[in-house]
Protein backbone atom coordinates (compact mmCIF):
# COMPACT_ATOMS: atom_id res chain seq x y z
CA UNK A 1 0.00 0.00 0.00
CA UNK A 2 1.08 3.56 -0.58
CA UNK A 3 0.09 6.98 0.75
CA UNK A 4 -2.96 8.56 -0.88
CA UNK A 5 -0.97 11.00 -3.00
CA UNK A 6 2.58 12.22 -3.63
CA UNK A 7 1.64 15.52 -1.95
CA UNK A 8 0.53 13.78 1.24
CA UNK A 9 3.65 11.64 1.20
CA UNK A 10 5.90 14.68 0.78
CA UNK A 11 4.10 16.63 3.53
CA UNK A 12 4.29 13.75 6.01
CA UNK A 13 7.96 13.10 5.28
CA UNK A 14 8.73 16.69 6.29
CA UNK A 15 7.29 16.16 9.77
CA UNK A 16 10.06 16.40 12.36
CA UNK A 17 10.95 13.04 13.85
CA UNK A 18 13.59 14.42 16.19
CA UNK A 19 14.42 17.77 17.76
CA UNK A 20 10.75 18.72 17.92
CA UNK A 21 9.80 21.89 19.79
CA UNK A 22 8.66 19.85 22.79
CA UNK A 23 11.86 17.79 22.88
CA UNK A 24 13.98 20.93 22.68
CA UNK A 25 12.00 22.59 25.48
CA UNK A 26 12.35 19.56 27.74
CA UNK A 27 16.07 19.26 27.00
CA UNK A 28 16.63 22.95 27.78
CA UNK A 29 14.90 22.53 31.14
CA UNK A 30 16.87 19.39 31.98
CA UNK A 31 20.14 21.06 31.04
CA UNK A 32 19.26 24.14 33.11
CA UNK A 33 18.64 21.79 36.06
CA UNK A 34 22.19 20.51 35.72
CA UNK A 35 21.32 17.18 34.13
CA UNK A 36 23.45 15.88 31.30
CA UNK A 37 22.04 13.42 28.83
CA UNK A 38 22.46 11.84 25.42
CA UNK A 39 20.19 12.63 22.48
CA UNK A 40 19.01 10.05 19.92
CA UNK A 41 20.66 7.26 21.91
CA UNK A 42 20.44 3.81 20.27
CA UNK A 43 18.07 1.29 21.82
CA UNK A 44 20.25 -1.69 22.76
CA UNK A 45 19.61 -4.62 20.44
CA UNK A 46 17.08 -2.81 18.23
CA UNK A 47 18.66 -1.30 15.14
CA UNK A 48 17.21 1.95 13.80
CA UNK A 49 15.45 2.74 17.09
CA UNK A 50 16.46 5.66 19.24
CA UNK A 51 15.75 7.05 22.69
CA UNK A 52 14.87 10.75 22.47
CA UNK A 53 16.68 11.67 25.69
CA UNK A 54 18.79 9.06 27.47
CA UNK A 55 20.63 8.94 30.76
CA UNK A 56 22.75 5.83 30.09
CA UNK A 57 24.47 5.60 33.50
CA UNK A 58 21.17 5.87 35.35
CA UNK A 59 19.45 3.80 32.63
CA UNK A 60 16.56 6.24 32.18
CA UNK A 61 14.98 6.48 28.73
CA UNK A 62 12.74 9.43 27.86
CA UNK A 63 10.50 9.12 24.81
CA UNK A 64 8.28 11.99 23.69
CA UNK A 65 5.63 10.71 21.33
CA UNK A 66 3.69 12.73 18.78
CA UNK A 67 -0.07 12.45 19.24
CA UNK A 68 -0.82 11.61 15.60
CA UNK A 69 2.02 9.19 14.94
CA UNK A 70 1.79 7.24 18.20
CA UNK A 71 -1.97 7.10 18.84
CA UNK A 72 -2.59 9.51 21.71
CA UNK A 73 -5.91 8.55 23.33
CA UNK A 74 -6.86 12.25 23.61
CA UNK A 75 -5.68 13.72 20.31
CA UNK A 76 -5.07 10.97 17.76
CA UNK A 77 -6.94 11.37 14.50
CA UNK A 78 -7.53 8.85 11.76
CA UNK A 79 -7.23 10.13 8.21
CA UNK A 80 -10.24 9.39 6.00
CA UNK A 81 -8.29 9.28 2.75
CA UNK A 82 -6.52 5.95 2.32
CA UNK A 83 -7.83 4.94 5.76
CA UNK A 84 -6.65 1.33 5.66
CA UNK A 85 -3.08 2.30 4.80
CA UNK A 86 -2.98 4.81 7.67
CA UNK A 87 -4.60 2.41 10.13
CA UNK A 88 -1.93 -0.20 9.35
CA UNK A 89 0.88 2.36 9.52
CA UNK A 90 -0.21 3.83 12.88
CA UNK A 91 -0.87 0.42 14.44
CA UNK A 92 2.63 -0.64 13.40
CA UNK A 93 4.03 2.48 15.09
CA UNK A 94 2.22 1.65 18.33
CA UNK A 95 3.37 -1.98 18.22
CA UNK A 96 6.96 -0.79 17.71
CA UNK A 97 6.58 1.54 20.71
CA UNK A 98 5.43 -1.36 22.89
CA UNK A 99 8.31 -3.55 21.70
CA UNK A 100 10.84 -0.77 22.37
CA UNK A 101 9.48 -0.23 25.88
CA UNK A 102 9.52 -3.97 26.62
CA UNK A 103 13.12 -4.32 25.37
CA UNK A 104 14.33 -1.39 27.47
CA UNK A 105 12.53 -2.63 30.60
CA UNK A 106 14.02 -6.10 30.12
CA UNK A 107 17.47 -4.48 29.92
CA UNK A 108 16.92 -2.74 33.26
CA UNK A 109 16.00 0.73 32.01
CA UNK A 110 13.33 2.99 33.47
CA UNK A 111 11.16 4.06 30.53
CA UNK A 112 9.32 7.37 30.66
CA UNK A 113 6.91 8.05 27.80
CA UNK A 114 5.24 11.40 27.36
CA UNK A 115 2.85 12.88 24.79
CA UNK A 116 3.81 15.94 22.80
CA UNK A 117 0.93 17.89 24.37
CA UNK A 118 2.27 17.51 27.91
CA UNK A 119 3.80 20.61 29.50
CA UNK A 120 7.61 20.51 29.19
CA UNK A 121 7.98 21.76 32.77
CA UNK A 122 6.01 18.81 34.15
CA UNK A 123 7.91 16.37 31.94
CA UNK A 124 11.26 17.77 33.09
CA UNK A 125 10.28 17.47 36.78
CA UNK A 126 9.30 13.80 36.33
CA UNK A 127 12.45 13.02 34.37
CA UNK A 128 14.71 14.71 36.94
CA UNK A 129 13.05 12.76 39.76
CA UNK A 130 13.51 9.45 37.92
CA UNK A 131 17.16 10.17 37.15
CA UNK A 132 17.80 11.12 40.78
CA UNK A 133 16.23 7.84 41.98
CA UNK A 134 18.28 5.77 39.52
CA UNK A 135 21.59 7.57 39.81
CA UNK A 136 24.31 5.30 41.17
CA UNK A 137 25.51 6.26 44.62
CA UNK A 138 28.97 7.73 44.55
CA UNK A 139 31.32 6.07 47.00
CA UNK A 140 34.49 7.87 46.00
CA UNK A 141 36.27 9.39 48.97
CA UNK A 142 34.06 7.69 51.54
CA UNK A 143 35.27 5.24 54.13
CA UNK A 144 33.76 1.82 53.72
Amino acid sequence: MTPSSPGVSARMSRQASKDTAVELAVRRLLHAAGLRYRVEYPVPGLPRRRIDVAFPRAKVAVLIDGCFWHGCPQHATRPKANAEWWRTKLERNMARDRETTERLLAAGWTVLRFWEHEAPEGVAVQVAAAVQRRRPERTRGKNK
